[in-house]
């Protein structure tokens, strides 16, 4: 899996691996949340309330230090979502050491090919291509997919890998708004989705003042790991296994008793 890689080794090859996604709507309602009232006395919310339009949160990701860049939004056509992407996108390249093209084009390019191998389907790359130095991380919108801004993306350096369908839980960023949704919107009665945005930005200003590093692996992982083991069947005097049972040699006493 080519994300997985990335999340695992991208750093390591000196490629910054970043992740993206748009979290929401978030409605004007009440948010539920766990509290320390007494058994018997819930914590009480109004259960009238008059929808007052949604938010959505721009969210862009950096596991490796944990930083987080957030935006409120109304809506996210892409006339709003590019713009955005592009200028933090610069702002983190202009941040990265500077790049050195040691490498022949048919190395460069071959570089590029390395993140692409084993995809059923792939953008045409551009005939110029400059050092690779970003791994973006999202889901598979068409809104990530127009051509002008995945040419966009090459031009700068920036290749990305795409989640596939149903596949959101390999994009690290979900992980991030889930905790900054908690903390910014549990238990809280937003009135305007202006409340909204706000309160998203001030978690995220927060959260980056002490941003936690996430790494790749956890229950999914630890799971897909123990469906692989248990398909296999261990073989006594080496570490070899097998994927298939090996039928057991009967003695002649056994056959007589089996018989």
């Amino acid at each position: 899996m080519l994300i997985e890689r990335a999340y695992q080794v991208g750093e390591q090859m000196g490629l910054a691996v970043w992740t993206e996604d748009e979290a929401g709507p978030y409605g004007t309602h009440p948010y539920e949340t766990v509290s320390w009232q007494p058994q018997g006395e819930p914590l009480k919310q109004p259960h009238e309330y008059m929808p007052n339009g949604t938010a959505k949160i721009l969210t862009l990701f950096h596991p490796a230090d944990g930083h987080v860049r957030v935006k409120g939004v109304a809506s996210t056509p892409n006339t709003v979502l590019h713009p955005w992407l592009e200028e933090h996108l610069t702002e983190i390249l202009a941040d990265l050491p500077p790049s050195v093209p040691s490498l022949s084009d048919e190395n460069n390019r071959a570089c590029w090919e390395t993140w692409r191998q084993g995809l059923s389907v792939k953008f045409t790359l551009p005939e110029q291509l400059p050092s690779l130095r970003l791994l973006l991380v999202c889901d598979n919108l068409a809104g990530h997919k127009t051509p002008v801004f995945v040419m966009w993306l090459c031009e700068h350096g920036i290749l990305p890998l795409y989640t596939p369908l149903g596949g959101s839980w390999l994009n690290m960023a979900e992980s991030i708004q889930k905790i900054l949704k908690q903390r910014a919107l549990d238990g809280q009665h937003p009135t305007q989705p202006q409340h909204i945005i706000d309160a998203f930005e001030a978690v995220a200003k927060g959260w980056n003042q002490h941003p936690t590093p996430f790494e790749w692996g956890g229950k999914r992982a630890q799971r897909r790991q123990q469906a692989r083991l248990r398909k296999r069947h261990r073989l006594g005097a080496s570490g070899a296994c097998t994927r298939y049972p090996i039928r057991r040699h009967l003695s002649l006493f056994e056959k007589w008793r089996c018989s």
